[in-house]
């Protein structure tokens, strides 16, 4: 175990003067991580499953963007008792995830499967057993094919029965036990990344639009379909969301920030608050944006009880007047801005910039905007190299720096309830397969077993959250001394060190 490794483990067990501890949250305040069904359950053709949207999109070749599939994945289907208890010895507060259709209503309607039902109540089962709750997503980007085959799953008005339905029987079966529902994944996402710009599934777009060349999807229309997504109104709603900030103090760019708000996030946020479409969108897409009936606003108005959001990254939005002039639009030209990343003193391309102070400003513009909602933070981390080093100092750091940073949110009045780091463990990425992880737990794809591997990660936050005080400064001091004798001390009265297999390289 090289000096490094030492040094990390020491610096996230012991107090420097930037100390973070969880008694800085309220009590209820929760803390878990996430995963979802299609990247981490495995057991893709196990137990009377059938193929989902995901699958079909996976073995075609996820859009030429990467190799791989979710077939296996880390097969929680099996061993999801193992990893219940890596959670409980964490001291993990909860577990978000999501349920598979494909594996309880395999047809996407009619029968329900026996198999995926009693799955999934002995993963409720075993979770609550451990004084875990179950955070549950009902779609995580993967409908049944069978839905997309019959009548174009999410395009068609048919999905609505067929939704409630499914929907009914996860809260009949399920909902003595959880009480956490989010009817949709980054609601935004899978409708722009569906049925725009085609790079995830069901993969549509304009036959001859420049996503067709690049992701060789096609039977869509990039500048209507993006717009046919529904709110249906159960519980809890998630979205991938970005803070978005003026270029420069322009009159034009404060606007387009504004506006670029309004297309992300006011997409769905303003009709689960106020019934209707932002008036900016209803201007710049005009009759391609459906309309809400009386009783569609009413329906959707007030009808979410909280927000899920997953965050990563922010923006800095300038404006863009000239796109308006395109004849043919599709959702991003609709918005009239360019986007540039915001960007922190040592990022990395391979990396996410951490910059929490976007985050503060994310949520204050949601809770002046929309009221203050409930929200819980259901993604957050550090991409990294699947291959790379157990030593993932980023990470570290990461959670460190957004964690840290909540406090201060929580005192300015922000009505947020809890915090899920993606992910628990390195799974089939959405956007990279097995090139990239953000796991908590590093799993070795070639070995039969498919061991979990605790991270410098997870040992940082399960000291977090067993009330150690935290700091991951790295100080020349701690460099000079001999971190074999100060580490030997922790490490033997610490059970999660004691499990943690480092090889002689430290690397996986």
């Amino acid at each position: 175990m090289s000096l490094k490794v030492f040094v990390l483990i020491v610096l996230v067990l012991l107090p420097f003067g930037d100390a973070l501890s969880r008694d800085d949250f309220p009590p209820h305040f929760l803390f878990g991580a996430s995963a979802s069904a299609y990247q981490v359950e495995g057991a893709a053709k196990e137990d009377g499953r059938k193929p989902s949207i995901w699958d079909t999109f996976a073995h075609a070749g996820n859009a030429n963007r990467y190799t791989g599939n979710a077939d296996i994945a880390c097969d929680q289907y099996h061993k999801y008792k193992e990893d219940v208890q890596l959670m409980a010895k964490m001291g993990l507060d909860a577990y978000r995830f999501s349920i598979s259709w494909s594996r309880l209503i395999p047809d996407g309607k009619g029968s329900i499967n026996p198999k995926g039902l009693q799955y999934y109540n002995k993963l409720i089962n075993e979770l609550i057993s451990q004084g875990i709750q179950a955070h549950v997503t009902l779609v995580h980007w993967d409908l049944p094919q069978a839905l997309e085959d019959e009548y174009e799953g999410w395009m068609s008005r048919r999905i609505v029965k067929d939704f409630i339905a499914y929907a009914d029987v996860c809260f009949r079966e399920f909902g003595d036990r959880v009480k956490y529902w989010t009817t949709v994944n980054e609601g935004n996402v899978f409708a722009i990344g569906g049925y725009d710009a085609g790079f995830v599934p069901p993969q549509r777009c304009s036959p001859f639009s420049t996503q067709s060349l690049i992701y060789n999807c096609s039977g869509g229309n990039s500048s209507t379909e993006p717009y046919l997504d529904r709110q249906h109104g159960f519980i809890g709603f998630n979205l991938l969301t970005y803070g978005f900030f003026p270029l420069t103090n322009t009159s034009e760019d404060i606007s387009a920030a504004k506006r670029a708000q309004d297309f992300y996030l006011g997409w769905f946020l303003n009709p689960f608050t106020f019934g209707e479409y932002p008036d900016i969108m209803k201007k710049n897409v005009g009759s391609r944006l459906p309309l809400f009936s009386k009783s569609e606003s009413n329906l959707v108005k007030d009808s979410i009880d909280f927000l899920g959001i997953n965050y990563y990254v922010s923006f800095y939005v300038k404006d863009n007047p000239g796109s308006l002039q395109i004849k043919d639009r599709d959702y991003m030209v609709d918005m009239g801005v360019e986007l540039q990343p915001v960007f922190e003193n040592g990022t990395t391309t391979d990396q996410f910039p951490i910059v929490p102070w976007t985050l503060h400003g994310l949520l204050d513009s949601l809770r002046n905007t929309y009221g203050n909602m409930p929200i819980y933070i259901h993604e957050n981390g550090q991409q990294t190299h699947w291959n790379s080093s157990l030593e993932d100092w980023s990470r570290v750091k990461c959670l460190h720096d957004y964690i840290g940073s909540i406090p201060n949110i929580l005192r300015n009045g922000v009505n947020v309830r809890g915090y899920f780091v993606w992910s628990f463990l390195d799974v089939f990425e959405l956007l990279a397969g097995y090139e990239s992880s953000f796991g908590l737990h590093y799993i070795d794809l070639n070995d039969p077993t498919l061991r979990r591997q605790p991270k410098l990660s997870a040992v940082w936050y399960s000291n977090f959250l067993n009330g150690r005080i935290m700091d991951p400064m790295i100080t020349m001091e701690v460099q000079k001394k001999n971190p074999s004798v100060v580490l030997s001390t922790f490490v033997s009265n610490n059970p999660i060190l004691q499990k943690v297999q480092l090889k002689a390289n430290n690397s996986c």
